[in-house]
């Protein structure tokens, strides 16, 4: 789909991160009016101050958007995972949804379209079994999160907003995130696969994840769950030869799960877990990819 010819003014919380500071870029170069939420009073008229943890936005900023793409959130594989920071989290997603949400209800004249960013921890460990948006939602701490995490958009589709919950899968990028991580240690010939490598990862490359993102932005008929991830998920294994293929590097240093669970933590569990889902209602929205394959997210990521 041809990103929208009409001039939109969107604003998107975690603009900061990764994923959200690549959005602002694209949506800037198509010429939409982009302002960014921060976490301190604004300084120039594209800000918009909030304080997630007080449930508090600054709503006069959001007169007159368009859309609202809400990414924020404490980074899931940043630190190592124990009881303080699984709550922040949790609360960093919960109570930033709830404060966008209400937000937005509360306003005279809303916007059309909340993205609100969420994940793929949504459906737990799948196994082999390949999943898309019709599956219930898992057991564990991620999966947990993600239910409180989508429930709390709510006041937002009380309010007659449209809701997509972007389901995101790993972000195949060399600038950050979990995969920002590998680039460096397959490069320098230290990368191999994590426990035996059978567990599925469901991928998708940075350009792909912010189409996708305006893709829900602009298209009216889609609401609810939308899985963000490659048409095709590898196993670990397989993205293990895929990295030394693409760089032209040996793997042969396997971590073993003891010791990914000595340097993550409760984390570790859900990296030797299985996720194998599939973009079922992306792909039946007429979404296409640039970059469908692992090798070609791999090359994607690595020439920028």
């Amino acid at each position: 789909m041809q990103p929208s010819a009409i001039r939109k003014r969107v604003a998107v919380t975690g603009a900061s991160g990764l994923i959200g500071a690549a959005l602002v870029r694209s949506l800037r170069a198509d010429g939409h009016d982009v302002l960014r939420l921060v976490r301190r009073p604004a300084r120039t008229a594209d800000e918009v101050e909030w304080d997630p943890k007080r449930l508090y936005v600054d709503g006069a900023g959001l007169v007159g958007v368009d859309a609202v793409v809400h990414l924020a959130g404490a980074g899931v594989g940043e630190r190592r995972w124990n009881e303080a920071y699984k709550r922040e989290i949790r609360d960093s997603r919960v109570l930033g949804t709830t404060a966008i949400a209400r937000t937005l209800a509360g306003l005279a004249e809303p916007p059309e379209a909340l993205v609100c960013g969420t994940a793929l921890g949504w459906y737990g460990d799948t196994g082999s079994r390949a999943v898309d948006e019709s599956a219930p939602a898992g057991t564990g701490f991620l999966p947990s999160v993600c239910v409180e995490w989508e429930a709390a958009a709510a006041p937002a589709e009380e309010a007659g907003i449209r809701v997509t919950y972007a389901r995101t899968g790993l972000v195949v990028a060399r600038q950050g995130g979990a995969w920002g991580r590998l680039f460096p240690l397959f490069r320098a010939g230290l990368g191999g696969r994590m426990g035996d490598g059978s567990q599925y990862w469901s991928f998708i490359s940075l350009h792909d994840e912010v189409a996708a993102l305006r893709h829900l932005m602009d298209t009216p008929s889609l609401s609810g769950p939308v899985n963000l991830t490659a048409p095709e998920p590898v196993t670990n294994r397989e993205v293990t030869a895929a990295m030394g293929r693409v760089l032209r590097r040996p793997t042969p240093f396997p971590v073993p799960a003891p010791a990914l669970r000595l340097v993550l933590g409760d984390f570790a569990d859900d990296v030797l877990g299985s996720q194998r889902v599939v973009p079922a209602r992306l792909l039946s929205s007429g979404f296409s990819f640039a970059f469908p394959t692992i090798d070609a997210s791999i090359r994607a990521a690595a020439a920028r």
